[in-house]
């Protein structure tokens, strides 16, 4: 029997804004209302809470603790497909410090006071009382997970909530760290779509590839932000052609990671943007 549906409605209850996750750990898509935000809702995301539509779209956005919309039976049907509950921390006034293996681990135990922590699959959440900017790679394997942002629900975990310290803050204004992996293959499914690109020509296409490229390669601070606008502005204008090739994805994060982008984090970025545009 699935308990998701039930945990989610306690969840909700008590106060903590959930959301669905598909078994990429990611939200569902937007529905056909909600496709390319033809409802109106929020194109900056700067809005937490759903839209008029009754599904769990919107990414982030759609977290709630309304137990009439989480036992809807919309949102029941997305929850009998979910393989995770989400939340948004920033919602819950906490903040998530993701720790995502043995040394950022080490690194916590070292330098931030001891909170409420909860074992993930890689490494340990970290969460302190107080909400923030979310901000990834502050650190070799260091997440931010506040607003705007969602995390998985992994049990209430052990300890009492600490308030969010001043180190967790001064690490979202650090720039993202200075490693320089050599470029690795990468291999992302191109969305889905009808083949040649709609818009003009091939070479229009190519055009916008090559200035994505420049792009990325000229931010000289934010590059995280940096290369998922980047991202989220091809997908923009190629993502439901199905124009995109491996090629142009493997082209876009080969640049991403010459400027210090680990695979994973091009995947976060690109999986965020695809999920910021409904595809």
């Amino acid at each position: 029997m699935n308990s998701i549906p039930t945990t989610a409605l306690a969840l909700a209850e008590s106060g903590l804004p959930v959301l669905p996750l598909r078994a990429d750990k990611r939200p569902f898509g937007n529905c056909r209302v909600c496709e390319d935000l033809a409802c109106g809702g929020r194109p900056n995301m700067k809005t937490p809470g759903p839209c008029a539509c009754p599904w769990p779209c919107h990414g982030w956005a759609a977290a709630t603790t309304d137990p009439d919309v989480v036992a809807s039976p919309q949102w029941t049907a997305a929850w009998r497909r979910a393989r995770a509950i989400g939340y948004h921390p920033g919602g819950a006034g906490v903040t998530v410090v993701d720790l995502d293996n043995p040394a950022a681990i080490g690194w916590a135990r070292t330098n931030l006071p001891p909170t409420a922590t909860v074992t993930t699959t890689r490494g340990e959440h970290w969460i302190y009382r107080g909400a923030m900017r979310s901000v990834n790679g502050v650190r070799e394997g260091v997440d931010l997970k506040s607003t705007m942002s969602y995390a998985r629900w992994l049990g209430p975990g052990t300890g009492t909530l600490a308030e969010l310290p001043e180190v967790v803050h001064l690490l979202a204004e650090k720039e993202p760290t200075t490693a320089r992996p050599a470029p690795r293959a990468v291999t992302v499914p191109p969305p889905a779509g009808g083949g040649e690109c709609r818009h003009r020509s091939p070479a229009y296409l190519e055009r916008g590839i090559a200035m994505a490229e420049q792009r990325i390669a000229d931010a000289a601070s934010a590059v995280h932000a940096t290369v998922y606008r980047t991202f989220l502005a091809v997908l923009s204008a190629h993502g439901r052609c199905g124009c995109l090739t491996e090629t142009h994805i493997a082209r876009l994060f080969t640049a991403a990671q010459a400027k210090g982008e680990s695979p994973r984090h091009c995947t976060d970025a690109w999986s965020n943007a695809l999920t910021a545009l409904g595809i």
